[in-house]
């Protein structure tokens, strides 16, 4: 007897190099990509997630364990590399943040985005020139990421970080209502979109409601790499809901 199989084609994979204790960033991949774009992750650790991730763990950190996480995805035939940690190279500014994801694309021959690179550049798709800004990072970090944003030519009007500072734990518990209450407070009336840092922030969830609240584009960590990463695939992304304005683009 001959029986045909039907089958959903799996079309494109998604390479993530992704923090040990980010819990966050693949979920969210999961949520947002459509049908035949999978995700494979290869972990990153060499930190202590019950530390403070300041501006100097991070430095340390976006030098640990690349080589290995490269070689890993290249077996995996992935085509194209996400780097799932935005404050990794937001703290070292955009010159350095270029010359890391040339460097992937070199070592590896497969296009790459950072995170803050992936920021940068669905704030520049919206046409937006004003942002408001908040994250989980400490203070510090925190100034360091919105550096990165004027130095890339983007205004920000307003910036708000969590009073504690929140280990790289801490940080993973948060849920999407505190995402959604610290939007809030990041708001300015002339700020065109509002910027949620992080992509170990369960800040996606809460972005439709955000929009909805403020009217205006909210852009996450992880919402602008998966964004980044499906425009180089060349898939598109205008029947993705769910996931904010970016999408409608």
């Amino acid at each position: 007897m001959s029986v045909s199989i039907h089958f959903a084609p799996r079309q494109y994979r998604i390479g993530l190099i992704v923090p040990s204790s980010n819990t966050n960033v693949e979920p969210d991949f999961n949520l947002v990509c459509p049908a035949g774009v999978t995700v494979h992750s290869a972990r990153s650790g060499g930190y202590d997630v019950e530390a403070i991730p300041d501006s100097d763990e991070m430095r340390k950190f976006v030098r640990t364990s690349l080589d290995q996480n490269l070689s890993d995805l290249k077996d995996a035939r992935v085509d194209v590399i996400a780097y799932g940690c935005t404050s990794a190279t937001l703290s070292e500014g955009p010159e350095f943040d270029k010359e890391f994801s040339n460097k992937i694309t070199a070592d590896t021959g497969i296009p790459a985005i950072t995170t803050a690179g992936a920021l940068v550049e669905a704030i520049k798709c919206m046409g937006v020139k004003q942002v408001s800004f908040t994250s989980p990072y400490v203070k510090r970090l925190s100034r360091e990421a919105t550096d990165y944003l004027v130095a890339s030519g983007i205004s920000v009007l307003k910036e708000v970080a969590f009073d504690k500072e929140l280990s790289s734990l801490e940080q993973n518990a948060l849920t999407p209502q505190d995402a959604f209450d610290m939007a809030l407070k990041a708001n300015h009336d002339d700020a065109e979109a509002v910027v949620i840092s992080c992509t170990d922030y369960r800040a996606l969830e809460a972005i439709e409601e955000i929009e909805k609240v403020l009217d205006k584009p909210v852009i996450t960590s992880n919402q602008a790499l998966i964004y980044a990463c499906l425009k180089r695939l060349g898939v598109s992304t205008r029947d993705i809901r769910g996931a904010g304005r970016l999408f409608s683009l």
